[in-house]
């Protein structure tokens, strides 16, 4: 079985971590939209988690706070 465990774009690797943080923001405000969310808390966690990022409550609130910051 294949498996993706971590970004496919060139140059991915560099983006700093608010950059990542922005990435993951994005990528929820777009699961929201088309209503794949139940409970963003769990799922910013995860999406950093699954990033390799920090999971703290800090990180986790700069996440929520970018998600909901359009």
């Amino acid at each position: 079985m294949n498996v993706q465990d971590g970004p496919i774009e060139d140059g991915s690797a560099d983006a700093s971590i608010d950059e990542k943080i922005s990435g993951i923001a994005e990528q929820m405000r777009g699961d929201a939209d088309l209503g794949h969310v139940d409970e963003l808390r769990t799922m910013a966690r995860q999406r950093l988690e699954d990033a390799a990022l920090p999971a703290d409550d800090d990180t986790v609130d700069a996440v929520l706070r970018a998600v909901r910051s359009v």
